[in-house]
Formats: C-alpha cells, sequence, structure tokens
C-alpha cells in the first residue's frame, strides 16, 4: 500500500484416522523430555500442496453430502508484484487427497477478500484490485459460488466497498462485515448482509479507531475484531493499531466493549476464524506491510508462528500449539468437520507458500503454549 492518497501500494479419513493412532501412542509412550515437541505426536498435520502458491487468497470449508471440501479464491502469486494478482479459485475434497483447480471467480483478480458460508452456499466478498501504475480499488462485489453445481452467482453489492476487513457469520444466517479500506482510507462502518433478502444494512459503527488487515470473527451473538493498522497523520502513512473489541451483535445495533489485549506485539494480517465458541488466530505479523511483504517502514516483515485464542464469554486468551511454519498474509482460516485448516499464505523470507496445514479442533482446543 503507497503512501499515495488512493491507493495503499492419502485421502482425508484415512489420513485422520492415522494421526489420532499416532496421538494415541503418544499419549501412552513414556518420554524422558516433555518439552521436546518431536517426542510428542503433531497436532497440526500436512494437507496437500495447492497447484500453485497463493498468498492473501480467502479461504472456505464447509461439509457437502457429509463430506468436507476446502477452498481458496484469488489471492497473490509467487511473483508478488501487481501482475501476480489472480482470478484462481482451488478445491480439495479431503476424501480425494489432491487440490483442482476450479472455475475462477468472476471479475477481476483482486487481495484481501473475505470468504463466508452460509447455508451450503460461498460467499467471496469485496477486495482490491492493483494497476500497473499502482492504483490500488476497493471493490463492491459479491460472487457466490455453490459447490454443489460448480457455478458462480453475484449477489448485491457492498453498498460501502471494503477490503481487509473482518467477517464472521451471525445467527447462521448473517455476514457481518466490520471496519476495513476503502479506496483512500479505513472506515468504520459495520455492514450485514442477509443472503435470504439479497440485501445489506448498516449497523452500530466500531468504537475503535478504523482499520485494515486486522483479525476476528463471529462466535454467537458477539463480534471480535483485533488490532489491524491505522491511518496516521506521519511518515510510514500506516502503523500498528493494537487492541481487542466486542461488540454485542443485536437487531437494534451493537454495543461495543474493549477487551483484555492478547499477549505478543499487535498482529497485522493474522488468519482468523470461529471454533467452537472461541476466536482464533493464527500467525500474522507485528510489522505492517504492502502486499509485497514489504514493511512500510522499508523492513522486510517477519511472520509470527503461534495460535491464539479469544472466549469472548470469558473476556480471555490462551496460546495454542502453532503450526510448523510462521506464516502471515492471511485472511481467514476453513473450519468444518471437526477440523481447522490454514491454507497457502507467505512464509520467512516473502515466500508465498503452497503449503495447507490441518488441525482437529478436539486436538488442537486440548493443547497449550
Amino acid at each position: 500500500m503507497e503512501a499515495a492518497v488512493g491507493s495503499r501500494n492419502l485421502g482425508f479419513r484415512r489420513t485422520v484416522g492415522i494421526a489420532t493412532a499416532a496421538l494415541m501412542a503418544a499419549a501412552c509412550a513414556p518420554s524422558t523430555d516433555s518439552s521436546n515437541e518431536a517426542a510428542r505426536a503433531p497436532i497440526w498435520l500436512a494437507g496437500p500442496s495447492l497447484p500453485a502458491p497463493v498468498t492473501n487468497n480467502a479461504v472456505a470449508a464447509l461439509e457437502i453430502d457429509g463430506a468436507v471440501a476446502v477452498f481458496s479464491f484469488l489471492g497473490l502469486d509467487s511473483s508478488k508484484l501487481w501482475g501476480g494478482v489472480t482470478d484462481a479459485a482451488y478445491r480439495w475434497d479431503v476424501d480425494s487427497g489432491a487440490w483442482r483447480t476450479i472455475e475462477p471467480v468472476p471479475g477481476p483478480g483482486r487481495l484481501a477478500s473475505t470468504a463466508q458460508v452460509v447455508k451450503g452456499l460461498i460467499y467471496v466478498i469485496g477486495g482490491y484490485t492493483v494497476a500497473e501504475d499502482g492504483e490500488e480499488r476497493s471493490l463492491p462485489n459479491v460472487d457466490v459460488y455453490d459447490p454443489v453445481t460448480e457455478r458462480w452467482s453475484r449477489a448485491a453489492d457492498i453498498p460501502i466497498p471494503t477490503d481487509d476487513a473482518v467477517a464472521g457469520i451471525w445467527a447462521d444466517s448473517l455476514i457481518v462485515l466490520v471496519s476495513g479500506w476503502h479506496d483512500t482510507g479505513n472506515v468504520p462502518d459495520v455492514q450485514i448482509f442477509d443472503p435470504a433478502a439479497n440485501r445489506w444494512t448498516s449497523s452500530t459503527p466500531i468504537a475503535g479507531v478504523p482499520v485494515f488487515g486486522h483479525a476476528g470473527g463471529v462466535a454467537g451473538n458477539s463480534v471480535v475484531y483485533v488490532d489491524g493498522v491505522a491511518v496516521v497523520d506521519a511518515e510510514p502513512r500506516y502503523a500498528s493499531a493494537p487492541g481487542a473489541w466486542v461488540g454485542r451483535l443485536d437487531t437494534g445495533g451493537i454495543e461495543w466493549s474493549e477487551a483484555a489485549r492478547h499477549p505478543g506485539p499487535a498482529l497485522y494480517r493474522a488468519a482468523g476464524g470461529t471454533v467452537d465458541g472461541l476466536i482464533l488466530l493464527v500467525g500474522g505479523t507485528d510489522n505492517p506491510y504492502n502486499y509485497d511483504g514489504i514493511g512500510y517502514d522499508g523492513v522486510p516483515s517477519d511472520p509470527i508462528r503461534q495460535v491464539l485464542a479469544f472466549s469472548p464469554l470469558n473476556a480471555d486468551w490462551r496460546r495454542l500449539t502453532p503450526p510448523p511454519v510462521a506464516t502471515m498474509d492471511h485472511r481467514n482460516l476453513g473450519v468444518s468437520g471437526g477440523f481447522v485448516f490454514l491454507v497457502g499464505g507467505m512464509h520467512a523470507d516473502q515466500i508465498v507458500s503452497d503449503n495447507v496445514w490441518y488441525a482437529t479442533i478436539e486436538a488442537l482446543l486440548g493443547t497449550t503454549r
């Protein structure tokens, strides 16, 4: 994101069975060094690689006829250049053991979109394009993918086009879109989409400073967002905005309150998702950056290897076992069928990844670090 105004420049069930057996064996086996990770059964397992490396992609997962499918939409390829912004879409039917390329997302390739699942359909929302001259534009697109028919359709545009926003599902039927970037700056708006009515409405704006690249989700009647980047009157124009906020969702509006900050530094572009009433944050970095992974301060950003879990009910944080590699440049996790999926992203030295990691929710939530 530039400083110039207007721009910011094996089958799955078999694998799971093997993993479960390994976990049980490890639990029964004596260990001479409980601090040795190698002596413990892995919590995170490697899935099949993506067809191509991709980062800043929108991720979704859902069950179709009792089987789990994981999807990756849009993002940036390994060139990390404006021309590498892609419209590509991929699907992994986890019993098949391999990803396949599916019909691309309609319209231009874009970054920083979110993907949300409502009643068996995937809604790919917002994002921004990058032109050769560096100009960036937030899009209003809401593209709907039916994983059964494998066809795309278009839903009502976002009233205020946004990217790098937090999103989540409320009451199993509504998509909540929180803050984010719009063309030339951040917006405080909370926009709620009702797929059944194909209609957007506005709700109570956020209480904190408007941000982009924040992370969070919706758990029950609580919407949570953490950290992100604010526009400041200094150089560089973009700075971390540490903080955690919880909003109590109601049809009449949102009651916002500040929550306890998570341990460690403020995060940018961590993967967010909702698991068993908890908001999970995976990876991220403490140095905000442009889409190529170079910080706005000119220093290459380093990803963080961690998983944080926040309980809106208890208002507390805990650390969970992280994936094997440090990673950043995510929007959302895929969560379905008792599993959490982390797809693509950017690793150390700004390497765009084709890695896929997954963990059972039961194993992940049963561990702390």
